[in-house]
């Protein structure tokens, strides 16, 4: 397929650049983007004949880490420490 049709991993090193220039950036083409992937990972994690826990554990593992990346500095400063 064109280079303009192929997706980031079937994408070789040297023909990143140009890649890159195809792409849409501007907020429409942002949010077609976020949505995009959001329902891949919907069709290849949630709806799925015999779905498992896997998909709904990953997506809370990803908010419990991105929740504690958030409050970093708070549970920082909150820390017991010896004073000597």
């Amino acid at each position: 397929p064109p280079l303009a049709e192929r997706r980031l991993l079937d994408v070789r090193l040297g023909e990143l650049p140009t890649w890159l220039t195809t792409r849409d950036f501007s907020p429409r083409g942002l949010l077609g983007g976020v949505q995009k992937a959001w329902n891949g990972y919907c069709n290849k994690y949630i709806n799925v004949r015999k779905g498992g826990a896997a998909g709904v554990s990953m997506l809370l593992a990803g908010y419990c880490i991105l929740s504690y990346g958030w409050s970093y500095q708070h549970i920082k400063s909150n820390r017991w420490r010896k004073y000597h």
